[in-house]
């Protein structure tokens, strides 16, 4: 691929995981208002500095250099931090708070993966040529 195709996925790719990393509170506090005992006493928590300080920082100097388990470990820490704001925003238990988190983040994850796939078979499809 050129250099100005490959820098064009890449920040397609970063608006896109932008995108979904901010979608994540809204989409949890949605899970949760749609549970039978949730009682919403408030509008959709969002990302405090100290919620998103650790991203930031595996985004900017270790992403690179971190594998799956560590990324799943940072963004667990992650959303656990999340699931208080959840919790007292929709008026559900901590445990369930948490569990919207995770199907939120499981979710968006499972479309974003959807999204990329697609993408690439698009992109493949479009570049083999016969040979005869």
């Amino acid at each position: 691929m050129s250099p100005p195709v490959v820098a064009g996925l890449l920040l397609t790719g970063t608006a896109v995981e932008s995108a979904v990393i901010a979608l994540w509170p809204l989409t949890a506090f949605t899970l949760a208002e749609l549970l039978p005992y949730a009682t919403a006493s408030g509008a959709a928590p969002g990302w405090t500095a100290g919620q998103v300080a650790p991203m930031l920082l595996g985004a900017v100097i270790a992403f690179p250099l971190l594998g799956p388990a560590l990324h799943l470990m940072l963004l667990t820490g992650v959303g656990a931090g999340l699931a208080g704001p959840v919790a007292a925003a929709s008026g559900v238990g901590g445990w369930s708070a948490a569990a919207c988190v995770a199907a939120a983040g499981v979710g968006l994850a499972a479309a974003v993966e959807a999204v990329r796939r697609l993408v690439g078979r698009i992109g493949t499809t479009g570049t083999r040529r016969r040979t005869t």
